[in-house]
């Protein structure tokens, strides 16, 4: 067995292998998730790669080319697997490492693990097609893929002792979580829309005249593409606003974890506004010397203490 930095219960082989087989699937995966979650210390580091890699398990369902019939059977096996890790039913030799892993981290922290019920659930509503009228509607499926996973995060994470108002933080949890998948549906028009899938509400489609859909490079004649696309970035950078109150709650390296990951986002919806056709021409993404400056920025604490002051200024 092995201890970890932290101090806390030593780990077994097979544990210390799922987690590896767990991180390294969240190198690979998810870039800028990665990148956030290397400022952590190693037993949450090792804890949110869990995580990661059940919840790509899910995506990855969703997202490959099994019959809708298929995927739902496949997720549901899945939702059996959480349910068996629920009850404390799978053994550290378990051949299934992601399960090890998820396993060993509710053992390990207070992981509501329902947030990973809701995120199936969320991907049901993808097998199934689901289109969203209203923003109310678009809300709630983000609730279940994106807002949840801040909550089950937020379980790693723990807030630091002695600040106010942490009764709120699994709410603002979860609207950033809502920022961070609005900016990824806006990112990923084109693409979605090659999938069959929208995402974006009807009503604001057709209050901007793109409810033709998103197929080609260039919007449809006479559609506002532009407008919509701002209309969208306003309502993040609010979800942001909102959501960067969980800031001050966190340990120094949590918040900077957090700070580095909803930061890339956030600088990825500044290159979507200042150009909204590029959403239909490619991806989006930032170089790797913007991520570094992001990271720098949340490890020093600078947005945090930018939200706390902006707090204080509100009481006042």
């Amino acid at each position: 067995m092995s201890r970890n930095v932290e101090g806390q219960t030593p780990m077994s082989a097979p544990v210390l292998a799922a987690y590896s087989y767990c991180e390294a699937v969240t190198g690979q995966q998810a870039r800028n998730f990665a990148y956030g979650i290397r400022l952590l210390p190693t037993g949450k580091r090792q804890a949110m790669s869990a995580l990661y890699a059940f919840s790509r398990r899910v995506d990855d369902i969703g997202d490959g080319t099994l019959a809708p019939e298929a995927k739902q059977a496949r997720l549901e096996e899945t939702r059996a697997l959480l349910d068996r890790v629920r009850a404390g039913e799978v053994d550290d030799d378990d051949t299934d490492p992601v399960a090890v892993a998820v396993a060993d981290t509710v053992r390990r922290f207070p992981v509501p693990l329902g947030g990973l019920d809701e995120l199936i659930d969320g991907v049901l509503m993808d097998v199934r097609g689901d289109t969203y009228e209203t923003w109310d509607d678009l809300k709630a499926y983000c609730r279940c893929v994106a807002g949840a996973i801040g909550r089950v995060s937020l379980g790693v994470f723990g807030t630091a002792p002695g600040v106010p108002g942490t009764e709120r933080a699994a709410e603002y949890a979860d609207t950033l979580g809502l920022a961070l998948q609005l900016t990824n549906i806006l990112r990923d028009v084109r693409e979605d829309a090659a999938n069959g899938r929208t995402y974006l509400p009807a009503d604001d489609l057709a209050k901007f005249g793109c409810s033709a859909g998103f197929h080609s490079t260039a919007p449809a004649p006479g559609a506002d593409f532009a407008g919509l696309v701002h209309f969208e970035v306003r309502r993040a950078r609010a979800l942001f606003a909102e959501g960067y109150r969980l800031l001050p709650m966190l340990d120094r390296r949590s918040g900077a974890c957090v700070a580095a990951m909803a930061g890339i986002y956030r600088r990825l919806l500044d290159r979507i506004e200042r150009d909204p056709g590029a959403v239909l021409r490619g991806r989006v993404s930032l170089p790797g010397h913007e991520k570094a400056y992001v990271a720098v920025r949340g490890l020093s604490g600078l947005d945090a203490r930018t939200v706390s002051r902006q707090a204080v200024r509100r009481r006042g």
